[in-house]
């Protein structure tokens, strides 16, 4: 009778929800590999997000999927579909735009000043692309203006089929429009069809920015060399407090002495150890 009853909760396709057990292991295995974690409340968003990933993969119930990719049978590849559907992806065209302010006021000038000819930049959680884009925009610009200064900017996200769309680089009309008109000019291109609602990154733009997939989690950040500007905006606020600090100071080893880290307006590393100074905001400068 008790097996009967549980049964009835976990596998019925009339219920199509995920377990209390499954809802625990998938909270330790989500936090595990993409650092978010996930209180008890966000249940039904978690089945909400799965049940989509459960259809499309063939499973009648959201249930089943769950004992699936719970299993050992579950491959890397069905790992990282999981997470792709669990992430966050709200980005937009500049976004917070006072730390554009702060780059352009602050950050760029001191540059100039100190005669720094190349400038590398990360967006460390870049989703679709529109914010490695807008700092495209705005450093290619400075470099037009600044002869013999050149630039770089390095995109990463956890969520692949996001990078998908960021290399691309093709958007709705709409998602532009934050854009200043003398950049949309500039940079975004128009559909040959009025009646094609998108636009298109210019070639030239897409080409300064390098995607790739990276994980927050992982212990070390495999890039080439340092860079001088990170971007690294409403992501910690997933994560739990070691968790961030963590990830703060790893971010931190892949910045030069006097580069800028760049953290979302609702996030803090107050408590952290770490060894960066306060600029503005939630914009810190490497010691």
């Amino acid at each position: 009778m008790n097996d009967m009853t549980h049964a009835a909760f976990d596998v019925l396709p009339d219920t199509d929800r995920i377990a209390a057990r499954q809802f625990k292991a998938l909270a330790a295995l989500i936090q595990a590999e993409a650092g978010i974690n996930l209180k008890a409340s966000k249940q039904t968003m978690l089945e909400g997000r799965l049940r989509r990933r459960a259809r499309s993969a063939g499973f009648a119930t959201v249930g089943a999927y769950c004992d699936h990719v719970l299993s050992p049978g579950a491959g890397p590849d069905e790992i990282e579909q999981l997470i792709n559907a669990v992430t966050t992806n709200k980005t937009d065209f500049f976004r917070e735009p006072l730390h554009f302010d702060v780059l352009l006021e602050t950050v760029l000038p001191e540059f100039a000043e100190n005669r720094q000819r190349k400038i590398r930049c990360w967006s460390a959680a870049c989703s679709t692309g529109a914010e490695p884009y807008t700092l495209a925009m705005l450093l290619d610009e400075f470099a037009a203006q600044n002869r013999g200064t050149d630039y770089q900017i390095i995109a990463t996200d956890l969520d692949t089929e996001v990078l998908a769309t960021a290399i691309k680089g093709i958007y709705p009309r709409e998602l532009v429009e934050p854009v200043p008109e003398h950049l949309r000019r500039r940079y975004v291109l128009q559909a040959k069809s009025p009646d094609r609602p998108e636009v298109r990154i210019a070639p030239e733009l897409r080409r300064k920015v390098s995607f790739g997939r990276l994980n927050l989690m992982d212990a070390t950040y495999p890039l080439e060399e340092p860079v001088d500007i990170i971007f690294c905006r409403n992501v910690l606020i997933y994560f739990d407090k070691p968790t961030q600090e963590a990830v703060v100071n790893r971010l931190c080893e892949r910045l030069n002495p006097g580069g800028y880290l760049f953290l979302g307006h609702s996030e803090s590393i107050a408590g952290f150890a770490h060894c960066l100074t306060q600029v503005a905001g939630t914009v810190f400068r490497k010691t």
